[in-house]
């Protein structure tokens, strides 16, 4: 019988940092916009088709971007897609709480009347 242990290592709850990935927090915060633009389209039951000419965007892109491949969108444009979809969109910049370099905050609310993304 072979038997190898394995070794389980918890992540950081940011996959991208786990992986080593160059602007780790970026990438995250890009995956949870995507989410809350896919989450929109399902609750409003959208198809791709219906989807892509509120957000001006062909339904392969739409596909592309639901998928995970969102390299090419910047912030900004996925901010785009949510207003496009009827969400406001609020960044709020504050001085830090200690002598500690910034850091990019997003929160995640999950009632049905705001989608906040805060990310620590």
């Amino acid at each position: 019988m072979n038997t190898k242990e394995i070794k389980i290592e918890r992540g950081s709850g940011n996959v991208f940092a786990d992986l080593g990935r160059p602007d780790a927090e970026a990438h995250l915060l890009k995956a949870e916009l995507v989410t809350r633009i896919d989450k929109i389209i399902r609750q409003r039951g959208l198809k791709q088709v219906e989807a892509a000419k509120l957000l001006g965007l062909s339904q392969p892109d739409v596909s592309r971007l639901l998928r995970g491949n969102f390299r090419e969108y910047s912030m900004e444009r996925l901010l785009r897609l949510l207003t496009a979809l009827g969400r406001d969109v609020e960044i709020v910049i504050r001085g830090p709480v200690s002598h500690r370099q910034g850091r990019l905050h997003v929160q995640i609310d999950q009632d049905s009347t705001s989608d906040r993304l805060v990310y620590k």
